[in-house]
């Protein structure tokens, strides 16, 4: 296993390869709106750590007081990804990342490590099954389905703000939340734009950009959130044909 990991720093996160996105030899937007996104959230340590190569092989975690997620909770560490890809599976990577975090929270004082999950995997969330072999568990949900994973080292847990326990909003329109946490959400959005155009659909598409509006979120977020006709969908980016099952329901 070549071990050689690399962290975003503010020295060098305009020349460090972003291995969440490999695919792209132009310039991507996407990209540059991560990157920019990033270079703020590092100041509030925000970590985001790599394999040195260009692959996605990644974990990206961040105090949970400074997380832009509806979550609460004391002196935590929020899990946002945690991926490898490809050739790399079944290296032992994955294991090195989540060792990496975990002695990372315990060196700083934290009290533990959170993330997303459900009840049933998302595949636009890091892999819980995975997470549990280290001692993650439930320790919040919500009605749809959606579950807050912690491993708590002294007792106490994280928990939903009560804002996304009953997901529901007035607003019947198509209604997507999203931030520039994810690369592949400037794709989604533009992908909902037009097709919203072109087939008359009214949207509302709502740019969180504080962490303040993130902490009130009506729904549960890693990085997305769609309504529709008032009620949460997912948190899962769309393409074309998950946006026209939404639509047609």
């Amino acid at each position: 296993m070549n071990a050689e990991f690399v962290n975003l720093t503010a020295e060098n996160i305009g020349s460090e390869h972003l291995s969440c996105i490999i695919r792209s030899r132009k310039p991507h937007k996407g990209v540059e709106a991560k990157r920019q996104w990033l270079s703020e959230r590092i100041k509030e340590g925000h970590v985001f750590r790599k394999l040195n190569v260009k692959a996605q092989v990644f974990i990206e975690y961040a105090p949970l007081e400074t997380a832009w997620v509806p979550i609460v909770g004391d002196n935590y560490y929020y899990l946002y990804c945690l991926w490898v890809s490809g050739s790399y599976k079944g290296q032992g990577y994955g294991r090195a990342l989540m060792e990496y975090c975990l002695a990372d929270a315990k060196e700083k004082g934290k009290s533990g490590v959170c993330m997303l999950g459900a009840k049933k995997q998302k595949s636009w969330l890091s892999d819980q099954s995975f997470a549990k072999k280290f001692g993650f568990e439930t320790v919040d949900a919500t009605e749809n389905g959606y579950e807050l994973l912690a491993l708590s080292f002294d007792g106490t847990t994280p928990k939903f703000a009560q804002n996304v326990k009953t997901p529901k909003i007035e607003n019947r329109e198509l209604t997507i939340y999203y931030d520039m946490q994810c690369p592949y959400v400037c794709r989604s959005v533009d992908m909902a734009k037009e097709y919203c155009k072109i087939n008359d659909v009214p949207i509302s598409l709502i740019q969180i950009d504080t962490l303040q509006k993130a902490k009130e979120l009506p729904c549960v977020f890693n990085n997305w959130g769609v309504f529709y006709k008032g009620e949460f969908q997912t948190v899962n980016l769309l393409d074309e044909a998950a946006l026209k099952r939404i639509l047609n329901k």
